[in-house]
């Protein structure tokens, strides 16, 4: 009996994973974009500019990356990567 109780779950579970997958490729194929959006770089350079003036005039790091909605390590993270 178990066993059959088994064999109908994993049934059951295959497929639930095909619907899921159909879906994902029906909204692929109708133009819905899946993940984060595409990060624009003038916007990163506008924000760059605006933290570093603020740390130019002695705000903390943490202040000055709530200025533009970052936190400290996404600031850090953006001037590394200006840099390089």
């Amino acid at each position: 009996m178990l066993h059959m109780l088994a064999t109908l779950a994993e049934y059951e579970r295959e497929l639930i994973v095909e619907r899921v997958n159909a879906g994902i490729a029906a909204a692929r194929e109708s133009g819905t974009r899946f993940g984060r959006p595409p990060v624009n770089p003038d916007i990163i350079a506008e924000k760059l500019a605006i933290v570093t003036e603020a740390r130019d005039r002695g705000r903390t790091a943490a202040e000055a990356a709530a200025l533009v909605g970052w936190s400290r390590a996404t600031l850090y993270r953006h001037q590394t990567g200006a840099s390089s």
